[in-house]
């Protein structure tokens, strides 16, 4: 466990993009096989920058990597992410997209979390204010209750419409 003074802090709107560049790299060096990102929508997240996908094709290269996103809508990031949304066309068969099958009044956290001690939290969106953690505990009881509601989601998000 790292020491706190370690930890990025989140208090404005470019901490919070930091402190994600932050969980990424910990994340990533660390060789974390699942780093599960879940927001409403992904609009105020860094993944249109350049060096955050070559940093995640990286990664994604390494046998049984997965990214997960879970948003309960992906209309906006073909506007705000083109990227990205470029980007994810070469990594579909490691990055997967869900939303919530009933997204209805479910409140999705902002949140970064991988399969060890890593988590990254938005908790308030409108005075950009979150913490970062580097806890088992904390960031298992994220990933049980990020997981039972990808459990009631589907797939979203897809590559390429189909249209007629």
């Amino acid at each position: 466990m790292m020491n706190n003074e370690e930890l990025p802090t989140i208090g404005s709107r470019a901490e919070f993009g930091a402190a994600l560049r932050w969980g990424f790299d910990q994340s990533i060096a660390r060789g974390a096989r699942r780093i599960v990102c879940v927001d409403r929508d992904f609009a105020d997240w860094p993944l249109d920058d350049g060096a955050l996908h070559a940093q995640l094709a990286g990664w994604l290269r390494r046998p049984l990597r997965k990214l997960v996103l879970l948003a309960s809508s992906f209309d906006e990031m073909p506007l705000r992410h083109p990227r990205f949304v470029a980007w994810r066309a070469l990594w579909s068969h490691a990055l997967e997209a869900w939303s919530p099958a009933d997204s209805t009044g479910l409140a999705l956290p902002t949140l970064l979390i991988d399969d060890g001690p890593i988590s990254v939290e938005l908790i308030d969106a409108v005075h950009w204010r979150g913490r970062v953690e580097s806890d088992p505990r904390t960031a298992q009881i994220w990933r049980d209750t990020v997981d039972a509601v990808l459990q009631r989601s589907e797939p979203a998000f897809a590559v390429n419409r189909l249209g007629l």
